[in-house]
């Protein structure tokens, strides 16, 4: 009984150090510097509760993924409190060490729902909500 169990983990580890040795796809990365901003909205608890504007830069897929950030963003002080209000959020890609820089700004205080839920939390209730339940798996008798 050992010797089939030790065949199997050997082809296992064989298998997976193939896997490891293929190198992964490298990513795309833009060759010239970008820059998105956004003004959101904010909530009592310091989540982002909708974008209210934004500024695209030349390169769809940034913005689609600088927009996700900004929407999953908690704003707070360096002391941990939250002040519900307007922010200037700002991404600056640079090509040159292939990193995003991201600004926080408060433009206004108040002037927004302090009680808004959360953008992420909105989202994940509808998701909930619109899920339809996934198939239960055939009861297999015990033997």
């Amino acid at each position: 009984m050992r010797a089939p169990l030790r065949t199997a983990l050997g082809a296992a580890f064989a298998a997976l150090a193939l896997l490891a040795a293929s190198p992964a796809p490298q990513p795309v990365l833009p060759k010239v510097p970008l820059h998105t901003e956004f003004i959101v909205a904010t909530n009592k608890l310091g989540q982002v509760t909708h974008i209210i504007s934004g500024t695209p830069s030349k390169d769809r897929t940034y913005n689609m993924q600088t927009a996700g950030n900004a929407m999953q963003a908690y704003i707070r002080t360096p002391e941990g409190r939250a002040i519900p209000g307007r922010y200037r959020l700002t991404y600056d890609y640079n090509p040159k060490t292939a990193r995003v820089r991201r600004n926080v700004e408060l433009v206004s205080a108040g002037g927004v729902d302090p009680n808004a839920e959360g953008a992420v939390t909105a989202m994940l209730e509808d998701v909930r909500k619109h899920a339809k339940p996934l198939p239960k798996a055939p009861a297999t008798p015990h033997p």
